[in-house]
């Protein structure tokens, strides 16, 4: 059994996405990546996340449907909303949906750790006795 901090990483630019998760892997967690909303939806159930990296804008799902769509599913989950393109609106709508924070891209890499680490923390354990 490890102690790594299961993350699930949502954003349809591939290149970023793994850039992300092999930097967090470095760094002692265990990232998972899914490159759209179906994807991510579909590995939750298998990853079972401690908390959830997403990304605003995507092509087919955006990241608020996969946000209330994740948290019907799981309302325990931490969901990070991390955008290069979001507005302020689309800031107090991911919020009020229930995301736990959001941030703009590009985000520090030790700054997302600390956060990762304190969010996942914070909330319960999907799937794990507390």
């Amino acid at each position: 059994m490890t102690n790594a901090i299961r993350v699930l990483l949502v954003d349809d630019e591939s290149e970023f996405v793994e850039t992300l998760a092999e930097r967090l892997e470095i760094r002692g967690f265990e990232p998972a990546v899914a490159l759209n909303g179906t994807a991510a939806l579909e590995r939750l159930d298998e990853i079972r996340p401690q908390v959830m990296v997403l990304d605003l804008k995507m092509p087919g799902m955006s990241g608020l449907e996969v946000l209330r769509e994740t948290l019907r599913k799981m309302p325990e989950l931490p969901v990070i909303m991390l955008t290069g393109h979001g507005s302020e609106q689309e800031r107090d709508e991911a919020l009020a949906s229930g995301a736990a924070t959001y941030l703009q891209k590009p985000i520090d890499i030790e700054t997302l750790s600390k956060l990762l680490t304190e969010t996942a923390s914070a909330g319960a354990v999907p799937g794990e006795e507390a």
